[in-house]
């Protein structure tokens, strides 16, 4: 399918263009400069590509977890973007395709990735998938918790699952009971995998659109975990 995605959940902005056989990204880390980032990388992949969005089949956007501004800039964006072409928006979740872009690393591996993301005020976006060889299975759902809850999950996980524990996104490094618990647990290997990236929705937003997983213009949602604003920000996060 020919797909275009976008994610501003988090400090990253990130665009990814699947037409035919080729993949064009854009990625940086920019916080509180999604708003004036987006549209153009959104333009500069459509002019390498040389195409327009009237010859796409699916628009993709991170529907969250993640900021606040950030998820409603990309929905926002995404609305628009539908309403004036008429096709069809899969949501894709931002902790899942942390989850997916390690396991593209890795096909063969059999696995849990514990996603971890910041969510400010000493809580975590966090999630637990299972990595097989047909993709990554949602283990624990979507949550917005303190960490010592994603702890207390991950060790009744454990007591069930002999399985190896890889940990993703930023919040293993953000609170310290998180960085104790994979230093004392899963040891001091470092992932890459820290920020969500459009790239790895593409093949996400593909799999939804087979299921029937997509919405209208008018339909689209994002997904926050919490209604509570977070006015804590910290220095060059947004």
């Amino acid at each position: 399918m020919n797909i275009l995605a976008i994610d501003t959940a988090t400090e990253a902005c990130s665009v990814a263009l699947q037409f035919k056989d080729t993949v064009i990204t854009r990625f940086e880390i920019c916080p509180q400069q999604h708003s004036q980032r987006l549209l153009p990388m959104v333009d500069e992949v459509l002019k390498e590509a040389e195409v327009s969005l009237g010859d796409l089949d699916l628009l993709a956007f991170g529907r969250g977890p993640g900021s606040f501004t950030g998820v409603r800039i990309a929905t926002g964006m995404i609305q628009g973007l539908a309403l004036g072409t008429g096709l069809k928006v899969a949501g894709v979740s931002t902790l899942e395709a942390m989850a997916f872009e390690l396991a593209s690393k890795d096909e063969n591996r059999e696995a849990m990735i514990a996603v971890a993301s910041d969510a400010r005020m000493n809580e975590v976006y966090f999630a637990v998938y299972k990595q097989t060889k047909e993709g990554v299975l949602l283990t624990i759902e979507e949550q917005v918790c303190p960490p010592e809850v994603a702890i207390e999950q991950l060790n009744a996980l454990r007591e069930n699952s002999s399985a190896a524990v890889i940990a993703v996104g930023t919040g293993w490094s953000a609170y310290d009971e998180l960085t104790k618990w994979k230093s004392e647990v899963i040891g001091e290997s470092t992932c890459d995998v820290t920020l969500p990236n459009a790239k790895f929705m593409l093949k996400l937003a593909q799999d939804a659109y087979g299921k029937g997983e997509v919405s209208e213009a008018v339909n689209v949602e994002p997904v926050y975990l919490r209604d509570k604003v977070t006015w804590k920000k910290l220095p060059g996060r947004e």
